[in-house]
């Protein structure tokens, strides 16, 4: 054979050389055109490859593998990438500043259409970022999986590799150490999404559930956010930058996106990269993706956008030399070809090569000793131009029993075990080798072991396709029917997703009763299982599932099975925030339940959903409604005569307690009594905002309660807010009112509901302390309450809480303007990512109050709310009713009037406060901050200033 012995690359050019013209068949064998193109190829393989380039093999070895010479198959590698300098420049610029400065996190997207190579074009980093001893955390989205779970599943994943590593335990111990600072004993409520997160934690005890139940409704959704935030931001440190890899994006779902944003503005990480892929063709301005983006850059994150779309035509050529280890010029009429029917989509080009391989259009000669290709054959071929569908026609000319296989793969989801592929197939024959022939046809990919995923989504959809539309739910269900059929009790907690999964898609066509509520049963546990795991979307989606398959006549033939789907859907809706589905389920509870306490928890979420809604007075109603049926009746509309008699009763109660007898009052148990306390701590917002004059009477109900029933820890609640009352400026009790705010604080310790410890802080050192103890020792207080809201969800309070802390640092304390300007700003930061933008306007407003004093010309409402200025916030709130911020920023503007000498704008503002009050009269007197009564004193002022001038 001609050139034997020879290298590859140099035999290819040695066999073509010597073929003389009536051996040359234009349809079988190539030569060169000119002396020229010889020497180009020459050149190239003169030319040193870098290190790991395949090039390096065949310009050196000189044997083909004997399984591509036996089956003539083209070996098509994972990892080929060609044509993207450009792009790959960009990211190690990225990566490059993200592991040697690393002051902020930084951000690269990675857009394009499918199968140009855009995950490929991340795996490129994986060398650089290991020779830095950084760390890398994947995930990967799919169309046909719970993507609340993404995130979690890429850390458990990282974690089981960290577990499994034989990096020195110093930096394990080290990592260990920057986790618990930031999230601290929180960590636990994560063990059960990241399971492998408490072996690494070295954490043996047992993780209680019950602080889970303890926080409610939308808290627990933004505390999980909160935490996934501060975990991956403990993570990275300068010997350890991190690269965070998300692929797919435009399948995320809100969670995700939300700690995305919130992790791109927290002003405290450090080395990091975050690495997003997306499909442009599926996202426009109005998707979810685009909004977060958004979000994003209105706070000021520069974001690097990489697109990527298909090769150029000499990287098709480079790619086709490579893959069938051909000299350039050799190659370039097939390229050609190619490049032109593929459009340069490289998964398009590397599934052509494979369907052209496998009609034996692309050979190996062994002759020859080369790949050979019949280019006139490959000319006239007609394909499609969607590679989707040109992979189902590739695969439909696969033997019957592997396309089979592929079917039964399709409808297991974007991964599975060989075992549930197994009692998938029961008596159905697919071949002992169809998964090792997958693997091999570039199909599937395996980590060695029993699981397979897809190598592609594209792949997965082509083999769907082989499946005829109107036999599709058909062939889910009798999947679904075989695997609960063939799965043990024992094991169907494992397999529960792909079961459920697959009897949902062929649900139409159950007509047995019973078989819809067994399907009912475990679209139950299914979602049982992600509200535990905190896949609180996905739960929603099983859930309701199931309550489609029940219908209303389940209530009588299965109202236990009904009730749990009903109590756990509400949960849910309620957890993700989806109060108009959420308002519209109640109706079938309140109404087919079988008595008042089944229908409890429904009308505890449904207050929280009226609440959040803004639906304060039928929130209100409702409450009342309940609270009724619980033996406690409170009116709505409040008279002087009710209002003194209520003040009359709270106060009789507490006659000859002191505060130890308070503390010492026994644990409240009866159901009733702490199921009412409950929904009074519910009306006590809404109240406050919307119905100032029976939120006392609220409060007064609660301390009654306690007194005589016992404490919970919603009587630490109710302890502060009537200790708020006593200082308010109807009583001016403060020695009282300091005592309760001692028993509040006091009770909260005692019972040890953390949970609650922000609302608590907010009242007692924000409006009760203030006027007994010096004020600089509530700023950590504060402090404290912001980081504890962070930690347990309730944002609301947190942001309120750093309100409370500037208020006091600003206005009390004298705190220097420049480090107050520097800390409201990080917390405005914090404030805007947990999106409480009606109390992150307070704090915006006082940053504002700094830059006035120091005589900067800047505007504080732009940096944040682009566009926005001062009065236009201003008549904005007048415009829209909000009483509170309309009276707290006429007072800062009040403030700083008088303090730079604007008498007249002082006094013209006081005037607008008189009206505002007598519009909001009652709302003010039941809690005064330090702002109050500074900007109290400085009305004082004014008016002696005008009454001396005249």
């Amino acid at each position: 054979t001609p050139g034997e012995g020879l290298p590859l690359y140099l035999r290819a050019m040695v066999s073509t050389l010597l073929i003389g013209d009536e051996e040359h068949d234009d349809s079988q064998q190539l030569r060169y055109e000119s002396a020229n193109a010889v020497y180009e190829d020459l050149k190239v393989m003169a030319t040193p490859a870098a290190d790991g380039d395949r090039r390096n093999s065949y310009f050196k070895e000189t044997e083909v593998d004997h399984e591509v010479i036996i089956h003539s198959r083209l070996k098509l590698p994972k990892d080929l990438f060609y044509g993207r300098q450009v792009q790959m420049s960009m990211i190690m610029h990225q990566l490059q500043s993200a592991t040697m400065l690393g002051d902020q996190p930084l951000m690269a997207l990675i857009a394009g259409y499918p199968g140009t190579g855009k995950s490929t074009l991340v795996d490129q980093i994986k060398k650089p970022l290991a020779d830095k001893d950084g760390l890398i955390i994947e995930g990967k989205f799919d169309s046909s999986a719970c993507p609340d779970k993404v995130l979690a599943s890429a850390l458990d994943s990282f974690f089981t590799d960290i577990n499994a590593s034989n990096a020195g335990e110093n930096a394990h111990m080290s990592m260990r150490w920057r986790i618990s600072d930031a999230v601290g004993s929180g960590v636990s409520c994560l063990y059960d999404s990241i399971p492998s997160l408490r072996t690494f934690m070295d954490d043996g005890t047992e993780v209680d559930r019950s602080e889970g139940r303890k926080i409610a409704g939308n808290s627990l959704d933004q505390r999980l956010k909160y935490m996934f935030c501060k975990l991956i931001s403990a993570i990275p440190c300068r010997s350890q930058p991190l690269v965070l890899v998300l692929d797919d994006l435009q399948w995320a779902d809100e969670m995700t996106l939300g700690v995305i944003r919130m992790l791109m503005t927290d002003p405290d990480i450090r080395y990091f990269l975050f690495l997003g892929c997306y499909r442009e063709n599926e996202v426009n301005d109005s998707h979810m993706l685009s909004t977060s983006l958004n979000d994003i850059r209105e706070q000021g994150i520069n974001i690097m956008t990489i697109k990527v779309g298909a090769i150029e035509k000499e990287s098709t050529n480079a790619l086709i030399s490579d893959v069938m280890c051909l000299p350039p010029n050799l190659c370039r009429p097939l390229s050609n070809v190619v490049h032109r029917k593929t459009g340069g989509i490289i998964m398009f080009v590397l599934r052509l090569l494979a369907s052209l391989n496998d009609e034996e259009l692309i050979w190996y000669s062994i002759k020859s000793r080369r790949w050979m290709f019949d280019l006139q054959k490959i000319e006239l071929k007609e394909m499609s131009e969607d590679v989707v569908k040109h992979m189902t026609e590739h695969m439909g000319r696969l033997p019957g029993k592997m396309q089979l296989g592929l079917k039964l793969c399709a409808c297991l989801g974007p991964s599975f075990d060989a075992t549930i592929l197994e009692k998938a197939r029961k008596d159905a024959t697919i071949g002992d080798d169809f998964l090792e022939s997958c693997v091999e046809h570039g199909f599937l990919q395996t980590d060695g072991g029993s699981s397979y995923k897809w190598s592609h989504d594209q792949v997965q959809q082509a083999a769907y396709g082989l499946i005829p539309l109107q036999k599709r739910e058909k062939l889910h269900l009798l999947i679904g029917s075989r695997l609960l059929l063939s799965i043990p009790p024992s094991e169907m907690e494992r397999f529960i997703f792909h079961v459920a999964d697959n009897m949902n898609r062929g649900a139409k066509f159950l007509e047995d009763l019973e078989q819809k509520y067994e399907v009912a049963e475990l679209n139950l546990r299914a979602g049982e299982k992600l509200l535990q795991q905190q896949s609180f979307h996905s739960a929603v989606n099983y859930l309701m599932n199931g309550i489609t398959l029940v219908g209303d006549d389940s209530w009588g033939a299965k109202y236990s099975l009904t009730l749990r789907l009903y109590d756990a859907a509400s949960d849910a809706l309620c957890v993700v925030g989806d109060y108009p589905t959420l308002t519209a389920l109640a109706e079938k509870p309140l109404h087919y339940a079988r008595c008042f306490e089944d229908k409890l928890n429904t009308y505890s979420n449904l207050v929280r959903a009226l609440s959040s809604s803004g639906k304060c007075d039928e929130c209100i109603n409702t409450s009342v409604s309940v609270l009724s049926q619980l033996g406690e009746f409170i009116p709505t509309k409040i008279t002087q005569e009710i209002y003194f008699d209520e003040v009359a009763k709270v106060r009789q109660s507490l006659i000859g307690l002191s505060r130890q007898d308070l503390l010492s009052l026994p644990v409240m148990t009866d159901f009733n009594k702490l199921t009412a306390m409950r929904f009074l701590n519910h009306m006590l917002l809404v109240t406050y905002a919307s119905n100032p004059a029976m939120n006392p009477i609220v409060v007064f109900r609660m301390v009654r309660m306690t007194v005589e029933f016992g404490v919970c820890s919603i009587s630490a609640i109710a302890f502060s807010c009537y200790g708020a009352w006593l200082a308010s400026s109807l009583n001016d009790d403060y020695d009282v009112a300091f005592t309760m705010g001692r028993v509040a604080s006091d009770l909260m310790k005692k019972l040890g509901s953390v949970e609650i410890l922000p609302r608590v802080h907010a009242v007692v050192y924000g409006m009760i302390n203030i006027y007994k103890e010096p004020w600089q020792a509530s700023l950590c207080k504060h402090s404290e309450a912001f980081d504890a809201g962070l930690m347990h969800g309730d944002m609301e309070y947190a942001v309120s809480n750093i309100a409370f802390h500037h208020t006091l640092a600003l206005f009390g304390c004298g705190s220097n303007l420049q480090e107050s300007s520097h800390s409201l700003q990080k917390h405005i930061q914090r404030g805007l990512q947990y999106n409480q933008n009606g109390m992150v306007k307070i704090v915006v407003m006082f940053e504002q109050v700094t830059f006035d004093l120091m005589g900067l010309e800047k505007n504080a409402y732009d940096s944040h709310y682009g566009g926005l200025n001062e009065d236009a916030v201003l008549d904005m709130t007048i415009k829209n009713k909000v009483a509170a911020l309309t009276r707290t920023l006429n007072q800062k503007i009040r403030y700083v009037k008088y303090m730079c000498g604007d008498m007249d704008a002082a006094a013209k503002h006081y005037d607008l406060q008189q009206e505002l009050y007598a519009n909001c009269a009652g709302q003010a007197t039941n809690g005064r901050t330090v702002f109050f009564l500074i900007t109290a004193f400085i009305d004082g002022l004014i008016g002696l200033y005008f009454a001396r001038k005249h």
